[in-house]
């Protein structure tokens, strides 16, 4: 059983403000074209085949929000014409970490943007007497401390698995500044739940933020 997915959660009965969670919060425009993608994931009739394409594409969304907020520098580069062009290229260093198992739904997604990116992996379940949340499972990159990571979870009720997971990674060198959460859906107790606790420097990059 994953700890951050609970049957009775809160309801909110009132308006949340985006900007109440701080300039670390990244949502994803929501145009017609993503309003369209949610309106299949949500609606009953949809098949499986078609939900996993959908998922997928808004997963694609999010991951491509979340390589903005990666670190880039200047280059020159030649065209076939002959010409100069000064462009941007990503500095070296940068990782996915998906939480199991629902954030290894995101991998795909991930590379397909980044085809040779490293993927680390944490598996974190319920204690079921304790309702605590502990670490079964955790391999990275050797070198991860020294890395930019993106932090891949779909779904947060209560936040206490991506707190545990920025735990482990802190454990393992990696400052706060340089992760990068990549999340599909959370409420404000998520969220609220993971800024508070030590993680108000990590980058969330969603694309709703259920109200």
């Amino acid at each position: 059983m994953e700890p951050d997915i609970i049957q009775n959660s809160t309801v909110f009965t009132t308006q949340t403000s985006y900007e109440d969670f701080g300039s670390h919060l990244i949502r994803v425009n929501v145009t017609d074209q993503v309003k369209e993608l949610q309106t299949v994931l949500r609606d009953k009739t949809t098949s499986r085949g078609d939900f996993m394409f959908y998922a997928d594409r808004l997963i694609r969304l999010v991951v491509e929000e979340g390589l903005n907020q990666l670190p880039y520098q200047k280059c020159v580069i030649t065209t076939p014409t002959g010409a100069q062009y000064e462009g941007l290229k990503y500095e070296k260093g940068n990782c996915g970490v998906s939480i199991m198992r629902s954030g290894e739904a995101m991998e795909q997604g991930l590379r397909d943007c980044c085809r040779s990116i490293r993927i680390g992996k944490i598996l974190i379940q319920s204690d079921e007497e304790t309702h605590e949340a502990k670490v079964y499972y955790a391999k990275f990159p050797p070198d991860i401390e020294k890395r930019k990571v993106l932090l891949m979870y779909p779904i947060m009720s209560t936040g206490n698995t991506v707190t545990k997971a920025i735990s482990v990674l802190k454990d393992h060198g990696v400052k706060e500044s340089n992760i990068v959460l990549l999340n599909l859906f959370c409420t404000p107790l998520s969220k609220s739940s993971s800024q508070c606790h030590s993680c108000n420097k990590v980058q969330s990059t969603l694309y709703r933020l259920k109200l």
